[in-house]
C-alpha cells in the first residue's frame, strides 16, 4: 500500500494564503507575473491585456532561444518579467532599477520562480553606467527613455555596451509615418518648414505631466526613434511591436558617433571627477 507524500490541503491552503498575503504587502504591482502555483500579481491590469507578457510574445519569437552564456542588461527591470524569462532562456542578467519597491518585488519573485542564481539586482540609475567598463551582448532598454531627463546621453552609453542586440521601447508621439520624405542629411537655414514635414525626426518636450506623470519627459516619432538610435551607433534589424525596435552595433559605428564623441567622453571625465 503507498503512502501519499503531498502536504495535506490544510497546509496547501495555508501556503497560498502567504503567498497571497506577501503579493498584496508588496503592492502596488505593474508587472503582471504568473506565479508558479498559478498566482498572478496584477491580472486585471490597467493597460489593458496581460502586461507585459502580450508585449514578450511579439518580442521572443526575434531572440535566440538559447542564450547560454550572454550577459544581459535589464535597465528599468520592474519587477523583473522580461529578466525572467531572459533568464529561463539561460542568460546571466544584470537587472537595474532605481525604485527599491520594484527591486523587492523582483528578488522575491525570482526566489519563487528559482531564478535568484542567475539575476543580480542592483538599484541606481542608468547614468550610473558611465563610470563602468564592459559590454552585455543584449541590452533590454523597454519603457524608460521617456522618463529620463537626459535620454539620448542614455541611449549614448547603453549603445557603447551592447555586442550583439538591442531591444528598444519608448512611448511615441502619434505620428507614425515612417521614413521621412526626401533628404534629411541637411536642411538649409531659410527652409526650415521642411522641420514640420510628416516623418520628419522630432521629439515633443513634456514640460509638466504626460497622463498625470510628472516623470514623462520626452515623446519622439518614430522617425526620431530611429535617427536616435542610428546615431548613437545602432541600426534597426525589426519593428516587433507597436513602439519596439530591434537593433545591432553598426558595423561604422565610430564614424557615427565621431561628431558626439567629444561631448560624450567629456561628460563621462566630468562625471570620474565629481563635483569641483
Amino acid at each position: 500500500m503507498s503512502v501519499s507524500t503531498d502536504p495535506p490541503p490544510q497546509a496547501v491552503e495555508a501556503a497560498q494564503e502567504a503567498r497571497r498575503r506577501r503579493i498584496r504587502e508588496l503592492g502596488p504591482w505593474f508587472h503582471n507575473l504568473h506565479l508558479p502555483d498559478g498566482m498572478q500579481t496584477l491580472p486585471a491590469h490597467p493597460l489593458g491585456g496581460d502586461f507585459p507578457r502580450f508585449k514578450w510574445r511579439q518580442i521572443a519569437p526575434h531572440l535566440p532561444a538559447d542564450l547560454q552564456g550572454w550577459r544581459v542588461l535589464d535597465v528599468g527591470c520592474n519587477a523583473g518579467f522580461y529578466s525572467f524569462e531572459l533568464a529561463r532562456r539561460g542568460a546571466r542578467v544584470t537587472a537595474l532599477d532605481v525604485d527599491p519597491h520594484y527591486l523587492a518585488q523582483a528578488r522575491w519573485a525570482a526566489g519563487e520562480f528559482g531564478l535568484a542564481d542567475r539575476i543580480d539586482f542592483r538599484q541606481g540609475q542608468v547614468y550610473d553606467l558611465a563610470g563602468e567598463a564592459g559590454h552585455f551582448d543584449l541590452v533590454w532598454f523597454m519603457g524608460v527613455f521617456y522618463h529620463l531627463r537626459y535620454p539620448l546621453l542614455a541611449l549614448d552609453l547603453l549603445a557603447r555596451r551592447t555586442a550583439r542586440l538591442m531591444v528598444f521601447q519608448t512611448l511615441t508621439m502619434p505620428d507614425d509615418a515612417g521614413a521621412p520624405v526626401g533628404d534629411t542629411a541637411d536642411c538649409a537655414i531659410d527652409a526650415r518648414e521642411r522641420l514640420l514635414a510628416p516623418g520628419w525626426p522630432r521629439m515633443a518636450f513634456v514640460e509638466e505631466r504626460l497622463a498625470g506623470d510628472p516623470t514623462n519627459w520626452w515623446a519622439p516619432n518614430a522617425a526620431a526613434v530611429e535617427a536616435m538610435l542610428r546615431s548613437s551607433g545602432l541600426q534597426v534589424q525589426a519593428r516587433p511591436g507597436h513602439e519596439i525596435w530591434l537593433c545591432t552595433p553598426r558595423a561604422d559605428a565610430d564614424a557615427a558617433r565621431a561628431l558626439w564623441q567629444p561631448q560624450h567622453d567629456s561628460l563621462l571625465g566630468a562625471a570620474a571627477r565629481g563635483p569641483a
